[in-house]
């Protein structure tokens, strides 16, 4: 990985939601084949970020880049053409599809069937349990299974990069250490990933920078290591007094 190979770069960003300052100029980056998290309290402003970036909210001023295009102006289908995929908040698969119906969303917009087969199966290879359930209705998965399918519907797009909101949410600790395991894994084969997470003990053991998110503005940055022993984050987010 190049040192300054930066693939994602925010820079001054806002977002308001009417008359609510959401995002107040905030600026950071991801480097080619890192894991960078986004780090704070419940309604710090990491989903509107992530959001913004994606295309769903539109930024009021502040700029968006990724490979070298600007995210701002354009359209959140657009977006994801360009190699952007983001795994949502609360999963949302499509319930009464099955894991296989579910894959095939994620390739929507791709044109190489061959290589879409061999994703089918380097997916399953990946997150065997889907392979075992594949004809299964996705409602019927449990919120572990669940999640795992939304990481797999995203990497059928082919991405560049992913972005992931919340993962841990709702699961159980041995189903969270599970599916953190599967997003190093996936960063481990190549791909950049940026990842919204309140559960920072387990955010930071995986990445290797952070930024730290406060009422929509980043109050800390810089290595994971390094944050993960900072007594401010350790009394805020890692439960240590």
């Amino acid at each position: 990985m190049a040192e300054n190979n930066v693939m994602l770069s925010v820079q001054d960003l806002e977002v308001y939601y009417g008359s609510i300052h959401a995002i107040k100029k905030i600026s950071f980056d991801v480097r080619e084949g890192e894991i960078v998290t986004l780090i704070g309290a419940n309604g710090a402003g990491k989903t509107t970020t992530l959001h913004a970036i994606s295309g769903l909210v539109k930024a009021r001023s502040g700029e968006i880049s990724f490979c070298g295009s600007n995210l701002r102006s354009m359209e959140a289908h657009k977006i994801i053409r360009l190699g952007l995929a983001q795994v949502p908040e609360g999963r949302r698969i499509f319930a009464s599809m099955t894991v296989q119906e579910n894959l095939e969303m994620g390739a929507y917009i791709r044109r190489d069937r061959d290589k879409i087969q061999q994703d089918y199966e380097r997916i399953f290879d990946r997150l065997p349990r889907l392979k075992e359930r594949r004809r299964q209705i996705a409602g019927t998965l449990s919120g572990g299974e669940q999640q795992m399918l939304a990481i797999g519907r995203a990497l059928m797009s082919n991405p560049k990069m992913l972005l992931l909101d919340e993962p841990s949410m709702g699961l159980s600790p041995l189903l969270v250490n599970e599916i953190f395991s599967i997003i190093r894994d996936v960063n481990s084969s190549g791909m950049t990933v940026l990842l919204v997470e309140q559960n920072a003990k387990q955010a930071l053991e995986i990445a290797d920078r952070a930024y730290v998110l406060e009422t929509g503005t980043i109050s800390m940055s810089g290595p994971a290591s390094e944050l993960a022993a900072n007594e401010k984050v350790r009394a805020a987010y890692l439960g240590a007094g």
